[in-house]
C-alpha cells in the first residue's frame, strides 16, 4: 500500500477533525517499517520548515523577537536532544507579495510525536522568562506584526 493510500486510509479512519492523528499513525507506521530495514534514526528525523510573511517594514522587528523569545526555547529543547537542529534564513532579494516570505526557520526534530508535542518548550518558559506576562505581550506583539504563517514538512530527497 503506498503511503498517499495509507495516508487516506487513516484519514478516514480518524475522521476529518483528527487528521493529525492519521498523521502521526501512518509515521508511525513509516518509522516501524524502517526500523525493520535497518532505516538510520538520523533517516527518521522530522523536518518542519516555517515560514513568516511579516507586514512591509517589520521583519527586523518580527525577527529579533523570535530570536528573543522563541529561540531560546529551541535551543533548550535541542540541549535536551529532543530538538536535532535549528536553521533560520532570510531571502536576499524580494519577490512578487503572493510568494513573498521574510523568515524562515528549519527545525529538525527527533521523532514526529516531538514536532507535534504543544508542550515540547514549555517547562523552559519560567526558566528562561521569570516574567511570563512580559513575555505573552511580546509575542502577542510578533504575532501582530504576521501577515501569514505556514509549515511544511521536509525530507531529504535522495538524488540515486
Amino acid at each position: 500500500m503506498s503511503t498517499t493510500t495509507t495516508m487516506n486510509t487513516a484519514a478516514g479512519r480518524f475522521g476529518g477533525k483528527n487528521w493529525m492523528l492519521a498523521v502521526l499513525a501512518v509515521f508511525s507506521m513509516t518509522v516501524s517499517g524502517m526500523a525493520q530495514k535497518g532505516v538510520s534514526p538520523q533517516e527518521s528525523y522530522f523536518a518542519i520548515e516555517s515560514y513568516y510573511r511579516v507586514k512591509w517594514g517589520h521583519a527586523e522587528e518580527f525577527i529579533n523577537l523570535w530570536k528573543a523569545n522563541h529561540y531560546p526555547l529551541l535551543k533548550k529543547a535541542m540541549e535536551k536532544g529532543d530538538v536535532i537542529s535549528i536553521k533560520a534564513e532570510a531571502p536576499r532579494f524580494h519577490s512578487g507579495e503572493e510568494t513573498r516570505w521574510d523568515f524562515r526557520v528549519t527545525v529538525v526534530f527527533k521523532t514526529v510525536a516531538l514536532a507535534f508535542d504543544e508542550d515540547l518548550v514549555t517547562p523552559y518558559k519560567k526558566q528562561l522568562y521569570p516574567d511570563l506576562d512580559a513575555l505573552a505581550k511580546s509575542e502577542q506583539h510578533r504575532f501582530e506584526l504576521l501577515l501569514a504563517h505556514w509549515d511544511v514538512e521536509v525530507a531529504d530527497m535522495p538524488l540515486k
